[in-house]
């Protein structure tokens, strides 16, 4: 199996901290009909995860080749996330992942 890293092509988003967002990633590019998907989250230069706070409820949804995650929430003004998602296509493993900058 292969483990590709790679950041989405939309780049950091911006989210306020009382707003929860549904993230959806495409895998089309790296592989269709996803299967086994993970979702980590990390405060930016903490390694510890934070996927329990800010993904309360931690349940992605596959619809064909788009995964949609569950809504993202409960940020702290100020900081940046990072979310990475991990799935299969076929025999491969990809992980990619895309950043979240929190407003003030």
């Amino acid at each position: 199996m292969a483990l590709v890293r790679r950041e989405v092509t939309e780049g950091i988003q911006d989210q306020s901290s009382s707003e929860e967002v549904v993230y959806s990633i495409t895998t089309t590019n790296w592989g269709s009909d996803p299967t086994d998907v993970s979702v980590v989250a990390y405060e930016e230069g903490n390694p510890e995860p934070v996927t329990d706070t800010v993904f309360p409820v931690n349940s992605p949804v596959i619809v064909e080749d788009t995964i949609m995650l569950s809504p993202l929430k409960k940020l702290t003004a100020g900081k940046a996330y990072r979310i990475e998602v991990k799935f299969t296509s076929g025999s491969n493993v990809f992980e990619c992942y895309f950043r979240v900058h929190c407003l003030l």
